[in-house]
């Protein structure tokens, strides 16, 4: 895994950050001990801003480069997820019942490494502003940061972002020149009968069996409501009721997620879902109410700067461990605000074979951190050279 050699000199010094990081994950926005410390680290490393309190403990760090030039936007995550950790390390997680369980400490050290390594090197024209993100996992951080005004604030021309990829080759890359993560849309369905002794269920209204006839009519949508090339996924991913054993409940609760492409999909997605919940209410004598949440959007890759970063990749990664067409993913990322905002690219990289994501035993693997530190820092002197090559 070829790296900048400034930054595998201090490669010791970001694998003992990122284990610090992992004692300590916060979630959503409450993130104070996370943004202090990546604070602290680049104070030392000289960057010529910072600007803390973004979308509540966000940052934005500014590094000149040398000469007039655009800016360019590096982003990485910092929240953590609600999660009880269980991987006996050394560094494990000392707040209880959170963890950093989706690598976002280890997104939060490239993007510091790339930081030491630019501050220290200038290599490049006009500037690069360093966006540390809180509420990736809940919350829409992405959003907020862009509401908040960094893209017009920093004059951020373009924003790329790396997430790292279990499974796939350790320094590896790789991405798709289009849509590379669905949106996401979550539903509530409350469902109102008529309980009673189980013994006698011809005197209630049965929620429970209201709530098997809505979960299975909802497999429908996809089956039959949608053209089969179309991505989509309508999952019913929860359903709680009842109490005990011989006592038919009032009220039961459901709850799933829908992941799309095509906001033609999605609004239809949501008739049908109003329609089959009000149609298998009725047809099981109870009430039912859908409440249908919309998400975070597709996160869709503009195609220039995919291509740009797919062959920055490759000076870092080599020929044969990047993937520039890879297809696009069910799973949703807030990044999709920041690219609906302006042009960039976001990447997978791999960390070769461990737990999943939001797997209690996952851990990010130390030795990948330089290889995307070095992708941040090459992506930014590719992009605003000092001299035309």
């Amino acid at each position: 895994m070829p790296v900048v050699n400034r930054i595998a000199e201090f490669s010791a010094d970001m694998t003992k950050w990122r284990r610090h990081l992992h004692t300590i994950p916060e979630l959503a926005f409450d993130c104070p001990k996370t943004a202090a410390f990546i604070a602290e680290r680049l104070r030392e490393i000289g960057v010529d801003e910072i600007h803390e309190g973004i979308a509540q403990t966000g940052i934005v760090a500014i590094i000149n480069g040398q000469g007039g030039g655009p800016t360019i936007g590096l982003r990485a995550d910092f929240d953590g997820l609600p999660i009880i950790e269980a991987t006996d390390l050394d560094y494990a997680s000392t707040h209880k019942g959170k963890m950093h369980a989706c690598g976002h400490d280890g997104h939060t050290v490239m993007l510091l490494g790339a930081a030491r390594y630019l501050a220290e090197t200038r290599n490049f024209k006009g500037r690069v502003a360093l966006i540390f993100q809180p509420a990736e996992e809940n919350g829409g951080g992405a959003e907020v940061m862009v509401q908040e005004g960094i893209m017009d604030k920093f004059d951020i021309g373009s924003v790329y972002g790396i997430h790292n990829a279990p499974g796939f080759v350790a320094g590896g890359f790789y991405t798709t020149p289009n849509a590379i993560m669905a949106a996401v849309d979550t539903f509530h369905i409350d469902i109102k009968g008529v309980g009673g002794h189980g013994a006698m269920p011809h005197e209630t209204c049965d929620p429970v069996i209201a709530a098997c006839g809505i979960a299975q009519a909802i497999q429908t949508i996809v089956s039959r409501n949608h053209y089969a090339l179309d991505d989509l996924v309508v999952s019913v991913t929860q359903i709680h009721t009842g109490t005990v054993d011989n006592v038919i409940p009032d009220t039961a609760y459901m709850n799933g997620t829908v992941r799309t492409f095509d906001p033609k999909v999605q609004d239809m997605v949501e008739r049908r879902l109003h329609e089959i919940v009000a149609g298998q209410a009725a047809s099981y004598g109870v009430t039912a109410e859908l409440q249908f949440e919309r998400g975070y959007p597709a996160t869709i890759n503009h195609k220039t700067e995919a291509a740009h970063a797919t062959e920055v990749a490759r000076e870092i990664a080599g020929e044969n461990n990047v993937i520039a067409d890879a297809g696009r993913e069910m799973g949703a990322e807030d990044f999709a605000y920041m690219l609906q905002e302006r042009p960039g690219a976001y990447l997978f990289l791999g960390q070769g074979e461990s737990a999943g994501l939001h797997h209690p035993e996952y851990n990010f693997n130390d030795e990948v951190a330089p290889v995307g530190a070095s992708f941040f820092a090459r992506l930014v002197e590719r992009s605003q050279p000092l001299s035309e090559v």
